[in-house]
């Protein structure tokens, strides 16, 4: 007796308790009475595939930071994209791979919440606006008159791409998508105030804002007066 091979599992089990424990390998060779030379290759094999292991998880980590930072880049990359430049940083898996691994990551492929394109100057105005009237009374809220309006496509496939974003980042700014005012289908307008309301089907898209505007007023206005 003394080869590796020839250690029975309760054997095996005996070594490595005693070498936690710290043990010299001699002394567990005696303890078990088998060979050092047994008791060494046993350990030597153990540490070999823990080195294995860890070689891998620390590949597979490099990994996933890359992805991450190819992710983080730009939300609204499809997925083949994210495979392509995954396999150009030299990182070979499936789409279903790259997919199970997003996930783990916590993203979620989603429609972008949708927000006004707005520079600065036109955030400061609507701030300035907001901050003048926070102490605004209910009476003072009751005299005026609110609009909105929405546009409806009359085609499918018009909700553009997707992003990838995790719980809690609907709002961020790189999870959004900017909307411009290119009427192109329907647009439904409404108005309200403190104690009625109206609504406005424009079905031509050449009718701009202000024409609209016109109209609502129209609507509204002798309501508000009255």
């Amino acid at each position: 007796m003394g080869k590796t091979a020839d250690l029975t599992a309760v054997q095996k089990a005996i070594i490595d308790t005693l070498k936690q424990e710290g043990k010299t390998q001699k002394e567990i060779s005696e303890r078990i009475g088998c060979s050092q030379s047994a008791v060494s290759r046993h350990l030597s094999g153990k540490s070999v595939g823990r080195k294995k292991c860890g070689r891998k998880r620390c590949t597979t980590r490099r990994g996933d930071r890359t992805l991450r930072k190819i992710v983080e880049k730009d939300r609204f990359q499809t997925l083949g994209d994210l495979r392509k430049q995954w396999t150009e940083s030299g990182v070979e898996k499936s789409r279903a791979t790259v997919y199970r691994r997003v996930q783990e990551m916590g993203y979620r492929c989603r429609i972008p919440q949708v927000k006004p394109l707005l520079n600065q100057k036109q955030r400061q105005k609507r701030l300035t606006w907001a901050t003048e009237k926070q102490h605004w009374t209910v009476a003072q809220w009751s005299k005026v008159l609110f609009s909105d309006e929405s546009k409806f496509c009359m085609s499918f496939g018009n909700q553009g791409a997707r992003v990838w974003r995790k719980t809690g980042e609907r709002e961020m700014p790189k999870c959004l998508k900017s909307s411009v005012k290119y009427p192109q289908s329907v647009m439904v307008s409404g108005s309200f105030f403190s104690t009625t309301w109206h609504l406005l089907t424009v079905p031509k898209p050449l009718v701009n804002g202000l024409l609209t505007m016109v109209l609502l007023c129209s609507i509204g206005l002798p309501t508000l007066l009255t």
